[in-house]
């Protein structure tokens, strides 16, 4: 099995895709509302770029088409939906792992403020 931080840095864009799937499946569409959601809109990505990240993830094992659906009343049924897979999430982790470490190095810098605890 390929070691997850062998596939370090991530581009933004597919970690984004990776964490919009972290919590459930979803179809692309809803992937990319997702991602614009996550980062307040300030990451849109066209059909070309998504469906490109989606075709590379499947490649690599990341994420998989699932057969399971919402109920057919809800949903469109060209709709294509999509699943974290278990080499996909600790890809994700390890990606999350890499960027707390830059943040806490960026604190020990002062260049972002240290934490609060409530």
């Amino acid at each position: 099995m390929i070691d997850p931080e062998s596939l370090l840095p991530l581009t933004p864009a597919m970690f984004h895709v990776l964490l919009a799937l972290a919590d459930g499946d979803r179809h692309g569409y809803g992937i990319g509302l997702e991602v614009e959601r996550q980062t307040g809109g300030k990451m849109r990505m066209g059909p070309g770029t998504l469906y490109g990240l989606i075709k590379r993830l499947l490649a690599d094992d990341m994420i998989v088409e699932t057969a399971e659906r919402p109920d057919p009343k809800l949903d469109d049924e060209r709709r294509r939906y999509y699943r974290l897979t278990k080499f996909g999430r600790a890809v994700a982790s390890a990606e999350a792992a890499r960027l707390e470490a830059l943040v806490d190095e960026a604190r020990a810098r002062k260049l972002l403020p240290l934490r609060q605890v409530p």
